[in-house]
């Protein structure tokens, strides 16, 4: 065989992403997983299907009718499959291991890695979001978790779960049915993998209008289910990113994080984090100069003349809201949200010296925490953009809490 030419993981997955007839599934995200675990204990769970869809490769590249598992394992040796050079690799000294579930583009992953977490496994339903995770982590993420086939990639151990499950049936902005929406559900998808893997720590993270839908009782549910059902110790808060992640975004989220107190003796000394000064401005974020043309309004756009007589001030954010222009008084950018790219309502808008202008994608996820170099593919539209920006975390409020949870593991 061959061991001279590299077999692109990157450029097969972009090549999966393109194709209208092909997904990001199993065969990846059980590959990726392989080779980002094949050193730290936990390859096992990946290791047969990982081999198996090696095999398919190669015979396909090789055009050859038998390729033997002394050729896969041969290949391996020689590293003919080349992994996803991605920009946020987990560090080379492992505090703790954790599972990131809802995924979404890796802002609880990005946050744990840098406290000193390695990530075992994750999981996420959306594809270009999946997409967006593998080009920043190397890794495709499984998928549909409700499956028990997804679930069953799952190390059996592992500390920490981690997860900003599905908000819409909590949210103002969904319809707020709450447990009678299958979205909801979802919570029990954690339940049974909770029970069944028993991790040191449960980290959630969800709309905080979860706190009160239904008079309380989704949430006493909640809490009932972690404390009573799987006899874990609970805090939860109401934190703001505006207030507590030194980002200027205005974004008030619930954060759960569940104990077990037989396996973290010094749970009780948990506690989330403080306030801290806000010394950062929407300036510190808003991208100078003249931006793609695209995101600025033209005159002759139906919304213009009401935009231009409401927005005034090149200091704040306003935003559309349906049939009106609002500004933020306070100078920060309003709460990103998953429809601000797809036009009409909750877009957040800016004037600069060139005219009226929609943020950018690279503006909501600097909004939202992330590092200049996460990376942005140019293959995705603008919209899947902002879903991922208005789903996300606020990543460095993630990490300040985690640092709490790793202080008294």
């Amino acid at each position: 065989m061959d061991f001279r030419e590299k077999i692109s993981l990157k450029e097969l997955i972009e090549s999966k992403h393109r194709s209208k007839k092909a997904t990001l599934d199993y065969d990846d995200a059980t590959l990726t997983h392989y080779l980002q675990n094949s050193t730290n204990g936990v390859s096992a769970s990946f290791r047969e299907d990982a081999l198996a869809y090696m095999t398919q490769i190669l015979t396909e590249k090789l055009n050859k009718e038998v390729i033997s598992r002394h050729d896969v394992e041969t290949a391996l040796h020689h590293s003919l499959f080349e992994s996803i050079e991605a920009p946020f690799p987990s560090k080379s000294k492992i505090a703790f291991k954790f599972i990131d579930l809802f995924a979404g583009v890796g802002g609880f992953r990005l946050a744990l890695q840098n406290v000193g977490g390695k990530c075992i496994y994750s999981s996420e339903f959306e594809q270009n979001a999946k997409f967006t995770y593998a080009n920043n982590f190397g890794k495709v993420p499984f998928g549909d978790i409700t499956l028990d086939k997804t679930k069953a990639y799952i190390p059996q151990n592992f500390d920490i779960l981690c997860g900003g499950f599905p908000c819409q049936a909590f949210s103002i902005a969904g319809h707020r049915k709450g447990f009678s929406d299958t979205r909801g559900t979802l919570f029990f998808d954690i339940q049974q993998i909770v029970a069944k893997h028993r991790p040191k720590v449960v980290f959630l993270e969800n709309v905080k209008n979860l706190l009160t839908h239904d008079k309380g009782n989704t949430f006493r549910v909640i809490l009932e289910t972690l404390e009573e059902n799987l006899g874990y110790k609970v805090f939860y808060k109401i934190l703001n990113t505006v207030t507590h992640a030194n980002v200027p975004q205005n974004r008030e989220r619930i954060f759960i994080v569940a104990f077990d107190p037989q396996q973290v003796e010094h749970y009780a000394d948990f506690e989330f984090p403080g306030p801290v000064e806000l010394t950062r401005t929407i300036h510190d974020i808003l991208e100078p100069g003249k931006q793609a043309d695209k995101y600025y309004y033209k005159k002759d756009h139906m919304y213009y003349p009401e935009l231009e007589r409401t927005m005034t001030s090149k200091d704040t954010i306003y935003q559309w809201r349906r049939v009106y222009v609002r500004e933020n008084k306070n100078n920060v950018c309003p709460t990103l949200t998953a429809n601000m790219g797809a036009g009409g309502h909750n877009v957040p808008l800016v004037k600069d010296d060139f005219g009226i202008r929609k943020l950018t994608p690279r503006e909501c996820f600097s909004f939202q925490g992330y590092p200049e170099n996460f990376i942005l593919s140019p293959i995705l539209a603008d919209s899947k953009l902002y879903m991922q920006a208005g789903n996300s975390v606020t990543m460095p409020l993630i990490q300040r809490i985690a640092e709490k949870i790793y202080k008294v593991l």
